[in-house]
């Protein structure tokens, strides 16, 4: 049964960010509660910048179970929380609000364990050896999936030297010995890695593609899924390698969303064939952004 501080009613959820205008989440959660019987509830999506979210958070109802959260609010949404999950404080960024039954508000990050599922799912394990491309949110939730599947060792690739020292503390506070390339030598940096993770925007880990030395054993996670594939992905992809998009960790993550928010078993085969039509039919390149949600 569905859960909720004393709510019997309707119940809402609603992905936050900005821009926010074509995010696939609503799709994606409103399958999951039509196959699952929940009615009563509907999934939105609202535009916020980050200096509003404090304000639109305190507004929230009864009737709220939860908001999913992209950029650039996963910082402030874990300030705003009452409780925070071991995984978000390690990372330092939440992409999951969740009010408990007793109406306190639970801060999470479902990237973490959506990446190490996908990951898993491509042949992942224990002892191999990461590199992440890029410094930001995502890449944080990357040593977070390295650190779960006891990765031999981590190298972060990122165009500003200080934005891979933030990301030290996060290393430490997760266990990892972390390993800075030189952006200037980065096709050598990038190589010998079993696990590639690209988290840099559109166009900038295309000169990557060609560059790297790609083995059937090497698996290439590119969290871009707009457009796809990706320079990167298909390079992987005809060398053999195995390729995970971030359209793969969209599903993942909203799944840990759904089933924390309602308290029910996500029909991760309804969610995945509607994002799935959704994203067969969407409209012409440049008429649509990725926005992580």
């Amino acid at each position: 049964m569905a859960r909720g501080p004393g709510h019997t009613g309707a119940r809402r959820a609603a992905v936050v960010g900005k821009p926010i205008a074509h995010s696939l989440s609503p799709v994606i959660h409103n399958a999951g509660y039509r196959a699952a019987g929940l009615t009563s509830w509907t999934y939105t999506a609202i535009e916020c910048a980050e200096a509003e979210l404090p304000d639109l958070f305190a507004g929230l109802g009864p009737d709220w179970a939860g908001l999913s959260v992209t950029m650039p609010l996963k910082e402030t949404a874990l300030a705003l929380a009452d409780e925070v999950s071991p995984v978000a404080a390690a990372v330092g960024a939440a992409n999951t609000l969740v009010r408990r039954p007793n109406g306190r508000w639970y801060a999470d990050n479902t990237d973490v364990p959506g990446m190490v599922e996908v990951l898993r799912a491509a042949g992942v394990g224990a002892g191999a050896r990461f590199t992440v491309l890029g410094a930001g949110g995502t890449a944080r939730a990357a040593l977070a999936a390295a650190a779960a599947l006891a990765a031999d060792s981590v190298t972060v690739l990122a165009r500003r030297a200080e934005a891979v020292g933030e990301l030290e503390p996060v290393a430490a506070a997760l266990g990892l010995n972390l390993t800075a390339a030189d952006w200037a030598d980065r096709a050598a940096g990038a190589n010998g890695a079993d696990v590639l993770v690209s988290t840099l925007p559109k166009g900038v880990a295309d000169e990557f593609a060609d560059r790297l030395r790609w083995t059937p054993a090497t698996v290439c996670f590119d969290a871009i899924y707009d457009p796809w594939p990706t320079p990167l992905a298909s390079a992987a992809e005809a060398a053999g390698a195995r390729v995970v998009s971030g359209l793969d960790l969209l599903l993942a993550q909203a799944v840990g969303q759904f089933e924390q928010f309602t308290g029910v078993a996500a029909p991760v085969s309804a969610m995945r064939a509607a994002l799935h039509d959704a994203w067969s039919g969407r409209p012409a390149p440049g008429q649509r952004q990725h926005d992580g949600q």
